[in-house]
């Protein structure tokens, strides 16, 4: 048979006072619990922080894309819009409605003063047959007589080209008041490239 377990004797016995023999002990985990829970709950708002500006920032992305797809389509616009004024029919229709008309032959000056070239006035051609913002016969005659009067007094001279009773040049030379004057009319415009 075996010994009943002798009852501890001297420094046994004292190392067996200090460690209870009760089973495992609560209060040595409950650190570890709480260290666990809080790295867990720790994560977890992380995580809920990052998401929520993640789609915070996608958001903003889409909005992003959004407004650089219409300024695209805006400047496409306008570079069509450039490109067809730019055309060189176009010029010469905003031109002509501007008065301007097709230059002479240009002269240019040496760098030492002399000039290269004979330079000619530019005339405008002709009028073209296409109708033109004329008053109706139905309008008040007294506001288109004096505005008529002195262009028919300027182009009407005598059968020998000499000038008229009312003091006006011969048909020969061009009417001030019919050509466009260079102080009336605005500066000539680049189509800014």
């Amino acid at each position: 048979m075996s010994k009943p377990a002798a009852p501890l004797k001297g420094r046994a016995a004292r190392l067996a006072r200090l460690m209870p023999t009760t089973g495992p002990s609560t209060a040595a985990r409950t650190p570890f619990v709480l260290l666990v829970v809080l790295l867990l709950g720790g994560g977890l708002i992380t995580l809920l922080l990052l998401n929520s500006a993640l789609n915070e920032g996608s958001f903003r992305l889409s909005e992003l894309k959004r407004d650089t797809t219409e300024l695209t389509d805006e400047q496409q616009a306008l570079q069509r819009d450039v490109d067809s004024r730019s055309q060189p029919d176009a010029l010469e229709k905003r031109a002509r409605e501007l008065g301007m008309v097709p230059g002479g032959s240009p002269a240019f000056l040496n760098p030492d003063g002399t000039v290269r070239g004979k330079p000619t006035e530019a005339t405008a051609p002709p009028p073209s047959p296409s109708p033109s913002p004329t008053p109706s016969p139905s309008a008040s005659p007294g506001a288109d007589a004096p505005a008529a009067g002195p262009s028919a007094s300027g182009a009407s001279g005598g059968p020998s080209g000499s000038p008229s009773p009312s003091g006006s040049v011969s048909a020969t030379t061009p009417d001030p008041a019919a050509a466009p004057s260079a102080e009336n009319s605005p500066p000539p415009t680049s189509p800014g490239r």
